[in-house]
């Protein structure tokens, strides 16, 4: 069986989103202590052991199409790492590899160049997104691989801890996520929207700017148009419920405000944000 038949047919598996992050390894090479591979795709490119491991239980990474679209969850970053240089396939192979993997389970690939190879795939009602990196300037001898769970965050900004904030400091940062580059609110952002509509519920007399924020990526004008959108996006959602339009001023303020370094993915993260400020 060639390794293309064969790691397709590894991954004929059930999915079992449960299963994830176990550190079970089917293979007898050394692998950095407490790093295993994905359940997603369980067997590796021959030769190759896991040189660095990396998991979070929730955070946001920037797949490489173009443009880059990010995605939260569940986050894995595995580096492979071939001892013998004599042994590598080639960058090509691996993304081909890997591409046919995704696709043998009902997935797509969504983005795929030189460099890398952006895949997804849904199991169980779970969105999961993967990236191969394997380009020609590794040598063969490295392979990345960055994969995300879609999974709405735990709601955790509650009505009261909005007016605590509002009274303390006049504002509160919020992190509702939207469709990468437009003002459609996702449905996972839909608790904050109703925290919202609850805290206004209870304080009648208050009035509120809605501002959108962004960060650095793209141009200053197309970021002050999103983030403006955005912004009415949130005050419309908010007035569909139930509350006063008058009570609401919507606006965006694009990259002009960071809280946060841009350098960093972290920090843009941070600079994505909507504001609820006193009037």
């Amino acid at each position: 069986m060639n390794l293309a038949v064969s790691l397709i047919f590894a991954l004929t598996v059930v999915f079992n989103p449960a299963f994830l992050g176990s550190t079970v390894s089917t293979t007898i090479q050394e692998d950095v202590r407490g790093s295993s591979d994905h359940p997603l795709f369980p067997n590796r490119m021959p030769g190759y052991s896991i040189s660095n491991y990396q998991q979070q239980g929730f955070a946001s990474y920037r797949f490489r199409t173009r443009p880059p679209q990010a995605r939260e969850g569940k986050y894995t970053r595995i580096h492979y790492y071939l001892k013998d240089p004599k042994q590598h396939p080639g960058g090509l192979a691996i993304r081909r590899n890997y591409e046919n993997a995704i696709k043998a389970v009902g997935g797509v690939i969504v983005h795929s160049d030189d460099n890398a190879s952006v895949m997804k795939v849904t199991r169980n009602g779970v969105e999961v997104w993967a990236e191969v990196q394997a380009s020609a300037s590794y040598a063969g001898r490295h392979y990345f691989l960055h994969i995300v769970e879609g999974e709405p965050m735990t709601q955790v900004i509650t009505a009261d801890a909005m007016a605590a904030a509002i009274d303390k400091d006049g504002f509160i940062a919020l992190d509702i996520h939207f469709a990468t580059g437009k003002a459609e609110i996702l449905p996972e952002s839909r608790p904050v929207i109703d925290e919202i509509v609850q805290l206004l519920n209870k304080r009648p007399a208050l009035r509120v700017g809605v501002e959108g924020h962004t960060d650095n990526t793209g141009t200053p004008a197309i970021n002050k148009t999103l983030s403006d959108a955005r912004a009415k996006a949130v005050a419309a959602a908010v007035a569909a419920a139930g509350i006063n339009a008058g009570r609401l001023e919507a606006v965006g303020y694009g990259q002009d405000r960071p809280i946060a370094d841009n350098r960093t993915e972290d920090g843009r993260a941070k600079n994505r944000r909507v504001e609820i400020v006193k009037r």
